[in-house]
């Protein structure tokens, strides 16, 4: 059974349930009060009865009294102690019948609801002292008829209302399916569509919602985003590694082949074939781990914010950098620079650029950190190449070199900054180049200033 369904029918046999439990409550509650209240009035009249026929039994006859005080719809007599009629009973017109009722005494009083030959009736019987001085039982009986009658229309209307509310409920049981259903609906929809055209979408959410549903769909789109970055990334990375692994292999094996001719014969090719391919294996894991990060996702970095000072980080960045490459690199602190940050990918991003800077310039180079108000940064500043002004768009993008004459030999393989601004965009960093063709290239790394 489909889950609309399910809802639907839970739903409506609930408030089905509910309803009718409510109206037969409703029905035997108002059923005891107007018997109760019944039985209330014929227990006074009853009383008056008693009192009257007691004070006036010398003066008139009994059983006179008795047909005056008769009730228009019910029976009266009088009971001795040995629980004989006293006085034959007066019944109405309409209720001959009691006058047939088996005789009872009782010492004390009752007031109850019988029934006798299908009808109820209520009963009223009180002791009392008579003239000479024994005590006997004044019963009153009257027909709970029109009670009765009441009560037959009560129940028919509450059955015709019952049966009326059950419509809407049964049309609200549907509705309120649809209502729930119609967002996993769409989602098992929208799924098969992905599935079926290997596109993939999202679905269509009202923004001002705020129920559990509208959180399921906006997470359902968030996880069809990260999907869709992942799925990119991966086809980035098979298109990337099958088109930058080609080189390096096609020189491995060229140089290889070239070993397994003439290596033994010449030293000076045997020197130069092994220093080629240990150059080109060395290429091919750096470019390697370089296309692993872009295709990870940047969701899934471990990162461990801490307090970092600017300048001892770009000190000792600084340092292994100069005992890597023997290449000078001066700090300078405008002002202290505080921020909170990943310490390990910041280091990470301030490599790319510092790396940048050694490939394409001979000059020492200056990394200058400072902050004002909110805002702290690391400049990183070399006197090489620069790049033309046209190029500066382009340079994040994957692969992009604008020096393609030397990008082979030095310029590296165009991840470097497509890989920064990963890194970037991660820890919350804004990077920014400004270059002059011929004169230098200075890149910003922008941090939100620790308070």
């Amino acid at each position: 059974m489909k889950l609309k369904n399910k809802i639907h029918l839970y739903s409506s046999l609930l408030f089905a349930v509910l309803l009718i439990l409510t109206n037969v409550g409703i029905y035997f509650l108002f059923d005891r009060m107007s018997v109760n209240s019944e039985i209330g009035k014929a227990e006074t009249e009853a009383a008056a009865i008693a009192e009257g026929i007691r004070q006036n039994a010398d003066k008139i006859p009994v059983r006179d009294l008795l047909r005056a005080y008769v009730p228009a719809d019910g029976m009266l007599r009088i009971v001795a102690q040995t629980g004989a009629a006293g006085y034959p009973p007066v019944t109405s017109s309409t209720q001959s019948e009691l006058s047939k009722r088996e005789v009872f005494y009782s010492p004390v009083k009752i007031k109850q609801a019988i029934e006798y030959t299908g009808e109820k009736y209520a009963l009223v019987s009180l002791p009392v002292i008579w003239n000479d001085g024994s005590v006997v039982n004044v019963q009153l009986v009257r027909s709970l008829r029109e009670t009765t009658d009441n009560m037959s229309v009560l129940r028919i209307v509450l059955i015709v209302v019952t049966a009326l509310t059950l419509i809407p409920v049964v049309v609200s049981g549907r509705l309120l399916g649809n209502l729930i259903t119609q967002p996993v609906v769409n989602m098992t929809r929208t799924m098969k569509e992905i599935r079926e055209s290997g596109r993939f979408k999202r679905l269509k959410l009202n923004v001002d919602a705020k129920d559990e549903l509208a959180e399921m769909g906006r997470t359902f789109n968030r996880m069809i985003e990260l999907l869709e970055s992942n799925f990119e990334k991966q086809e980035q990375f098979a298109s990337n590694a099958s088109h930058e692994l080609k080189t390096p292999l096609t020189v491995i094996e060229s140089y290889a082949n070239l070993l397994k001719r003439k290596g033994l014969e010449r030293p000076d090719l045997f020197a130069e074939s092994v220093d080629a391919i240990h150059s080109e294996a060395i290429r091919m894991r750096e470019m390697t781990e370089q296309l692993l990060l872009l295709a990870g996702s940047r969701n899934h970095w471990n990162r461990n914010p801490e307090a970092l000072n600017l300048e001892n980080l770009a000190t000792e960045a600084a340092d292994a950098f100069h005992k890597a490459y023997r290449r000078d690199v001066h700090v300078e602190a405008e002002t202290p620079a505080h921020v909170v940050c990943d310490k390990s990918l910041l280091r990470q991003l301030l490599f790319i650029f510092l790396d940048n800077a050694r490939k394409y310039s001979v000059e020492p180079i200056v990394v200058t950190v400072g902050s004002s108000g909110a805002s702290a940064w690391i400049r990183i500043a070399d006197r090489g190449i620069g790049i033309p002004k046209d190029d500066l768009p382009k340079v994040f993008d994957r692969f992009y070199r604008v020096d393609q004459a030397r990008s082979r030999q030095a310029g590296g393989f165009g991840l470097g900054l497509s890989l920064a601004k990963e890194i970037a965009d991660a820890i919350g960093a804004d990077v920014e180049l400004d270059s002059l063709e011929g004169v230098g290239t200075t890149a910003t790394i922008g941090l939100p200033s620790a308070r």
